[in-house]
């Protein structure tokens, strides 16, 4: 019981939650909304959110970037707080900007990656990751 309540932790622990939050976000955002994106953006391609008139193709190429690519990248640990902070770019986005008039029901999802991808960014990958092993 006075382990369950210490607010210590090991670095071993520190780096297995790291590993464990940057797999599970990455797994979920690039399956959930990377590969959807990608398989129905001849659909999506003319009528997909342009908050900054970039035009509908290239904000939904982007967020395919961020949402497809950059998780792959978090899985490995490569490059991590870059690929988390694309993350937190395109879900500060969805948040702030698409979902503004909506119900917090409505995106409580992205604010919970948001909220896991800027503790990446804050914290890094942790030493199970790529970038641990090239000495970034």
């Amino acid at each position: 019981m006075k382990r369950l309540l210490s607010t210590a932790y090991s670095d071993t622990l520190f780096n297995l939650g790291t590993f464990m939050l940057r797999l599970v976000v990455g797994i979920l955002m690039c399956m959930n909304h990377g590969i959807p994106k990608i398989v129905n953006f001849g659909e999506w391609q003319n009528t997909f959110f342009d908050p900054f008139q970039f035009g509908h193709r290239w904000s939904l190429l982007l967020s395919i970037f961020a949402e497809a690519l950059a998780p792959v990248f978090l899985v490995l640990g490569f490059l991590s707080r870059i690929a988390a902070l694309l993350l937190v770019i395109d879900l500060g986005v969805a948040i702030f900007l698409f979902n503004k008039n909506n119900p917090i029901s409505r995106f409580e999802d992205a604010i919970l990656f948001f909220v896991s991808s800027l503790f990446i960014v804050m914290v890094g990958p942790g030493k199970i990751s790529v970038d641990a092993l090239t000495g970034k």
